[in-house]
């Protein structure tokens, strides 16, 4: 099980962090995918834009080859067990745990002005995200490895207080669990304006390119470099084949490659990737209907086994249903 949260256009780092790594598992598992606009809702966003997210995001997924009859896929607040469980497990988390996770505090910077509790107890519904299907592996970022952990500690807790419900989740690591931006400093995000789009154009990616960060080394064509400190050098890792980054590797240590031209080679890579992905999303958005029939269908399925799970938990818990 795992989620993406519908906070602007999907981009290179989500393809690579999560998405590829989704595509290959629904092969091996029985996956559920799930656009976390519950989640979202801790930025408070515009309510019109974060519609037409959850819509964008679930296109990007679908796009990029997750297919609804291996996976299901849903939006978050389709399920309604996802509050349910996360009240259940907010009582019976304590305080000294959510205070350890240091991804509120960097949260709290990034938005001074809306320091909500969902920010402090965002992790809770992250572990009843992933309980809810009873899920044994969980793909997550690297930012992400210590809400995991607390997931664990927390159903471990209520395996012990209520008897032995839940799995223990284990961590699936993605080939590339943290992508830097274009910025060469921090993770790739669009709150940092520092992305590469999934669904832009040839066009649009190189222009961004051009202005991206490189070995700080190379000021001149004719400055010998060193790719592996170089971000685009690394990018050229997950997209352009073996032998021709050996060559784009030997040409920019011996400056008879320059950064302009290494960049174009990306781009020309980049798109190789992203333009079939841009062609099954024109297609998704030219037919919404048949998105809405995917969503619908996968929010059933994910409904159905959500409800399988709060029985029992309910059962556990001691609330009993109405007579």
């Amino acid at each position: 099980m795992s989620g993406v949260q519908p906070t602007g256009n999907l981009h290179i780092g989500n393809y690579l962090g999560a998405l590829v790594n989704w595509v290959e598992l629904q092969k091996h598992y029985e996956a559920f995918f799930c656009v976390v606009d519950l989640h979202a809702l801790t930025q408070r966003p515009d309510p019109a834009a974060l519609q037409r997210a959850v819509r964008e995001v679930a296109i990007g997924v679908l796009a990029s080859g997750v297919d609804p009859d291996k996976s299901t896929v849903f939006v978050q607040s389709h399920v309604p067990q996802h509050s349910e469980l996360g009240w259940i497990l907010t009582c019976l988390t304590p305080l000294g745990d959510l205070n350890r996770m240091t991804q509120f505090k960097d949260k709290s910077v990034q938005q001074p002005e809306n320091i909500n509790a969902g920010l402090f107890t965002y992790p809770i519904l992250q572990t009843a995200d992933i309980a809810l299907y009873r899920a044994e592996r969980v793909p997550v970022g690297e930012d992400q490895e210590q809400h995991l952990e607390l997931a664990r500690e927390t159903l471990r807790r209520f395996n012990f207080v209520y008897g032995e419900t839940f799995p223990d989740p284990q961590t699936v690591k993605s080939q590339a669990p943290r992508v830097i931006g274009l910025d060469g400093q921090a993770k790739m995000s669009k709150s940092k304006g520092n992305e590469l789009g999934l669904f832009e154009t040839d066009e649009e990616t190189l222009a961004k390119l051009r202005a991206a960060k490189t070995d700080p080394a190379r000021l001149r064509k004719s400055d010998k470099g060193t790719p592996e400190v170089c971000n685009i050098f690394s990018y050229h890792g997950f997209f352009t084949p073996a032998a021709q980054r050996e060559e784009i590797a030997a040409g920019c240590r011996s400056a008879q490659l320059g950064c302009v031209d290494c960049k174009k080679m990306l781009a020309a890579h980049l798109e190789a990737v992203k333009a079939p992905i841009r062609e099954r999303a024109t297609a998704l958005r030219e037919h919404p209907a048949r998105l809405d029939e995917i969503l619908a269908a996968g929010a059933s399925k994910a409904r159905a086994a959500a409800e399988s799970t709060m029985q029992l938990v309910r059962e556990r818990v001691g609330l009993r249903p109405a007579p």
